[in-house]
């Protein structure tokens, strides 16, 4: 069987030096809430994934949920990704940065004691991470009809700020229990008005969002990530087959560069009950499959034409020459989680490369 994982793919008119994606990972190493220069060389030592998507990064300042995590809305945190999609492009690389509101998730604390706004107002199981520990998510308020299209212009603003900053495109965030992923599934969006109820309702945010980023920057550049069967940050579907394929139909006709889909819990685990294979036939572009792959898995996906590109998180993290790795055959690093969020170079930027042949 050929080799096809570390083969080139055209992905939105981008050459791609392999199908093996960096998945987004929150890292937490912007105090300032702006990319600096670890996070350049972190990302600059990544490069030879075919396509690195960065960490979330917030849209606005209502947009953050976590603590030391980068934005993409300022001419400051223009300046510190540029520095980032250099060191990136220097190497050879392609970058999208990950477009992300928590919605819910979050805490007042991070608002100047004002509440996190959602979909509807209820209040997930669990506790926001915030600048003093852990603290219990609060009840979030529920956005007005009349307050969505400045989330949509949110996401517009960013988008040009990605351009301007020298991103090759960008992803928007719609997985993972996140703002759009709450107006998408049920469990989370008790609506009543044009943004609920129905698959196409609870679909129009999203579907606002993509058309918007899409007319600023291209469609071609821009690609979505959804989550069907991740319960993190208490969600939950009645239905997530006919959501998820619905969704993945409303975005298909629209020329997006990709739809990345998790295809598994946050523990790692499949459903038996839900089948990838229906989104990879309701969405006509390109399909990027995520979810505890390594290269055997891959490659079996791969040549089953149930992916057309593989995302690889944790790997990634902590083996920097990834593809290479896999090329030689070589061993790979173990991570170490007590380095994963916050912290400085060490768990970051100090995992050791292979020696050139």
């Amino acid at each position: 069987m050929s080799n096809k994982l570390l083969s080139p793919a055209n992905l939105a008119g981008l050459t791609l030096n392999n199908r093996m994606v960096m998945a987004p990972m929150t890292r937490n190493r912007a105090p300032e809430g702006i990319a600096n220069a670890i996070m350049a060389e972190y990302y600059r030592q990544r490069a030879g994934a075919g396509l690195i998507v960065t960490e979330g990064s917030q849209i606005s300042a209502q947009a953050v949920g976590y603590p030391a995590t980068p934005g993409i809305y300022t001419a400051e945190q223009v300046a510190g990704w540029r520095q980032v999609c250099d060191a990136v492009h220097a190497e050879g690389g392609h970058i999208f940065v990950q477009l992300w509101h928590c919605g819910r998730i979050s805490h007042p604390d991070f608002h100047a004691g004002e509440l996190p706004v959602a979909p509807s107002a209820i209040r997930p199981a669990g506790d926001a991470f915030t600048y003093e520990g852990l603290k219990p998510f609060v009840t979030p308020r529920a956005l007005d009809t009349s307050e969505i299209p400045a989330i949509v212009a949110q996401y517009r603003h960013a988008a040009t700020c990605a351009k301007d900053a020298g991103f090759d495109g960008v992803e928007i965030h719609a997985a993972n229990g996140y703002l759009i992923d709450q107006f998408i599934r049920d469990g989370s969006n008790k609506r009543t008005d044009r943004y609920g109820g129905s698959l196409e309702n609870r679909t129009r945010l999203l579907v606002e969002i993509v058309n918007t980023v899409g007319s600023e920057i291209g469609f071609n550049r821009v690609g979505v990530r959804i989550s069907p069967v991740n319960g993190f940050n208490d969600m939950s579907d009645t239905n997530p087959q006919a959501t998820f394929n619905h969704v993945a139909t409303s975005l298909s006709g629209l020329g997006l560069a990709y739809l990345h889909v998790v295809e598994v819990s946050m523990t790692g685990e499949a459903s038996s009950e839900f089948d990838c294979r229906q989104l990879r036939d309701c969405f006509d572009g390109a399909y990027i499959a995520n979810g505890g792959f390594d290269q055997t898995r891959a490659e079996d996906t791969l040549h089953s034409d149930s992916a057309d590109l593989i995302a690889f998180g944790v790997p990634f993290l902590a083996n920097p020459d990834l593809p290479e790795r896999f090329r030689r055959n070589a061993p790979l690093n173990e991570a170490d989680q007590t380095t994963f969020y916050g912290g400085d170079e060490h768990g970051y930027t100090d995992y050791p490369i292979l020696e050139n042949d």
